[in-house]
């Protein structure tokens, strides 16, 4: 957690189109924020782990951005990592709420929920899984697949997350690159219809 909720340590803000998950496709602003320990080898934003990398922002003036791409055609804000929940999103969202945009959350569920969110994107680490609090109270489970074990963390994962009130959105993400994590998602989505395939298109287009 950061001293002062008010400022965050941001590594990017743009407007761009959600690449994967549920909302893939629409017009989104994403504020990307900076700190991770959860450290995934595969990560392709890795230089947003170290926090003092990058300069300390106040919520306004995020708000203020959000507000502009809201009247650029932005249909949601994103918060995204990094993982966002190394801080006290508190501020953050009570300063994007009067710019009338849902706010959506994409966290590896590692820390205590903090902030108020209108879709709560879970995709969960094998090497550092969620707390249950933020198993039930996410939306949407999103689970990066390479090899067989990681889809019997994902079927795992969505039993738990059911126990919640939300009965989230399940999919399954191959992993960049990975031909047998392609093969695994598609053939378990294929046969088990609870289950969508999530893509990121983003990186076929060239878009962030």
């Amino acid at each position: 957690m950061i001293a002062n909720p008010g400022l965050l340590p941001v590594v990017e803000t743009f407007h761009s189109l959600q690449g994967e998950g549920i909302h893939g496709g629409r017009s989104a602003f994403f504020i990307r924020l900076a700190g991770c320990n959860v450290a995934c080898s595969w990560c392709d934003t890795k230089h947003s782990w170290p926090s003092a990398a990058h300069p300390q922002r106040p919520a306004e003036h995020l708000a203020a951005e959000a507000r502009s791409a809201a009247q650029a055609g932005a249909a949601f804000v994103v918060i995204t990592g990094g993982e966002p929940l190394h801080h006290n999103l508190d501020c953050l969202c009570t300063s994007l709420k009067p710019v009338g945009l849902p706010i959506h959350l994409e966290t590896s569920g590692v820390d205590q929920l903090s902030g108020c969110f209108d879709w709560i994107c879970l995709s969960p680490k094998r090497h550092r899984p969620p707390s249950q609090a933020l198993l039930t109270a996410c939306n949407e489970l999103k689970v990066v697949v390479h090899e067989a074990a990681d889809l019997e963390f994902a079927v795992a994962m969505a039993a738990a997350a059911n126990r919640g009130k939300n009965k989230p959105v399940l999919m399954l993400q191959p992993g960049a690159d990975s031909k047998a994590g392609s093969s695994i998602a598609i053939n378990y989505v294929m046969a088990h219809p609870a289950w969508r395939l999530s893509l990121q298109t983003h990186k076929w287009l060239g878009v962030r």
